[in-house]
């Protein structure tokens, strides 16, 4: 239970002094005492009771509130019927280390008050709601009559004061307490689940952030099939695919009644999981027809068709003709491709994720699969027609696109984690394209996008349409011995120098590479006298036999430190 609750407990006859902002603490355990250092007798969690005999000066509360921070209690409940008004001191000192601070009325006793806290954090009352748990649980199998997880989390927070969140393996919030975690903290729980399933540790989870425990369970889906390579394979699609359920609780000072009913709940979310999988059923199969229907080389006119019919699926209401785009992403295991249906999990997790994509809803996307790859058809509503159209088609859905940079920042932490030493993530991102005729190309662009992002180092990389008009598309493909070789020839003797002579030419290059070879530029960013920079491009030729004013030598140059 939760400090908060007590106070809103008339009976208890409780009066806040100090400590708003911490009346979420939970409560553990309540202990009276006396004592000046009652320290040895806490575990951390308690609501502390006392009658004050320990204080005989003002100096004594400093140190009797410092010691009870230090043990981390839940709070402090002040019984005023020896002196009377809780005294200023102790009411500073609690202020001072963020104690939360109760006064308890004289006609209340000490004992009233311990039977209550007792009786609610005990784990008698979990079998009870285990029950309603239990009877909820058959009525969603039956139908959607039981109102989805959000009903059963409610009832953990109403009657047991226990929050918790169903999260994706992304970290996105799915369902849960009424004041949602932040983006951050819900990628780090959703990251430390996915290390811990990959490390095959044991459920639940424990998990301190930001000074609160957490308390991470799985929510499997039964009847899925079996991954490849055995248990090994299990773990890495179950670390990629399973949602969790996050409880802001330390699970390992519950009885076995609490875990029970815990796992009950998980077995509710799985139901729902299910049957958010079968709703997209429409959607992947709306997909999987486009596609083949492109790769087959089909008249724009049938795909056209069937774009027509997918548009009021995937965008309901809207009578404009969407444009597409297309993305497309693969996972590997050492080198080896994981069947389409896992990146197909995890590609549809990414697009309807709105911090990730920035869409305004899950149902826009179709996503298929073939092979080893999973391939997303991205609805977007058409600009509007009065607006200037001259633009080539890939600027024609303007700042609505995907955008390959940006579309893994929120993902990547938990999902590296989940791939941990020996998995990839890669994803390529065409640009919008008008209509028909535009797909089979986008669809070679995406793909040509990913495996340049699969060049890149790193367990989760992606790539973009604009890159296919730079020199990025054309390096990762360079052969290793012939980068190796055309670096060292460039770079390997300024490296040399560097390390006799700590000249820092090699960064001295970059700079003045970045500066457009002015020197003013050049010279005031690396904050030395232009006759110094002088010198230094001047050793630097001299090392190469290269002349920095000339383009092709820039060009060099330029190509070596990217490559290297």
């Amino acid at each position: 239970m939760r400090l908060r609750a007590l106070l809103e407990t008339d009976a208890l006859g409780l009066r806040l002094l100090g400590g708003q902002d911490e009346l979420d603490r939970t409560v553990r355990g309540v202990m009276t005492t006396d004592l000046r250092d009652p320290s040895r007798y806490l575990s951390g969690g308690e609501l502390v009771l006392t009658g004050l005999a320990w204080r005989r000066t003002p100096e004594d509360s400093e140190p009797f509130v410092r010691l009870l921070a230090g043990a981390g209690v839940a709070g402090l409940a002040a019984g005023e019927a020896e002196l009377g008004a809780i005294p200023d001191d102790l009411v500073g000192a609690c202020a001072r280390h963020r104690l939360p601070l109760f006064a308890v009325h004289e006609t209340v006793a000490f004992a009233s008050i311990t039977e209550y806290v007792v009786r609610q954090v005990s784990g008698e009352r979990a079998g009870d709601l285990a029950a309603v748990v239990d009877r909820h649980r058959r009525l969603m199998t039956s139908g959607p009559a039981g109102g989805g997880p959000e009903v059963v989390l409610d009832l953990l927070g109403t009657d047991l004061d226990m929050r918790a969140w169903v999260l994706s393996p992304t970290g996105r919030r799915i369902a849960g307490a009424g004041e949602p975690l932040s983006t951050g903290a819900g990628a780090a729980l959703a990251a430390e689940h996915l290390a811990a399933t990959r490390g095959g540790r044991r459920a639940p989870h424990r998990v301190a952030l930001g000074g609160t425990t957490y308390s991470l369970f799985p929510v499997r889906v039964p009847g899925h099939a079996a991954s490849p390579g055995g248990q090994a394979g299990e773990l890495r699609k179950r670390a990629l695919s399973d949602w969790l359920l996050a409880v802001e609780a330390d699970a390992g000072e519950w009885g076995a009644p609490r875990l029970d009913l815990l796992q009950g709940v998980t077995q509710l979310i799985a139901v729902e999981r299910d049957r958010r999988d079968a709703a997209r059923t429409v959607r992947r199969r709306l997909a999987q027809e486009i596609l083949e229907l492109v790769q087959s080389g089909a008249p724009p006119a049938e795909i056209a068709a069937r774009l027509r019919v997918a548009a009021p699926v995937l965008l309901p209401g809207r009578g404009a003709a969407p444009h597409w785009q297309i993305v497309v992403a693969r996972v590997d295991w050492d080198g080896e491709g994981e069947p389409g249906s896992v990146a197909q999990s995890l590609l549809e997790e990414i697009l309807v994720d709105p911090v990730a994509a920035g869409l305004e809803s899950g149902d826009r996307i179709a996503v298929a699969h073939t092979g080893g790859e999973a391939i997303a058809l991205v609805p977007m509503p058409a600009p509007d027609p009065t607006e200037d159209e001259d633009g080539e088609g890939t600027e024609a859905a303007g700042p609505g696109g995907l955008q390959a940079d940006v579309l893994l920042a929120a993902v990547r932490d938990p999902l590296t984690a989940g791939l941990a030493d020996d998995g990839r993530l890669t994803l390529g991102v065409s640009a919008p394209v008008r209509s028909a005729e535009g797909l089979r190309g986008a669809l070679e662009e995406a793909r040509h996008a990913r495996r340049v992002a699969a060049a890149r180092p790193g367990r989760v990389c992606a790539a973009g349409h604009h890159e296919l008009a730079s020199h990025v598309l054309l390096l990762p493909f360079v052969p290793d011995d012939v980068r190796r070789a055309f670096t060292a020839r460039l770079l390997d003797p300024l490296r040399d120098y560097d390390r006799r002579h700590r000249a820092e030419l090699v960064p001295t290059l970059e700079a003045f590479l970045d500066c457009d070879g002015s020197w003013t530029r050049c010279a005031a960013r690396l904050h030395l006298h232009v006759n110094t920079l002088r010198y230094r491009v001047g050793r630097i030729e001299q090392l190469t036999g290269r002349d920095l004013s000339r383009l092709e030598d820039k060009l060099d140059f330029f190509l070596a430190l990217r490559m290297s």
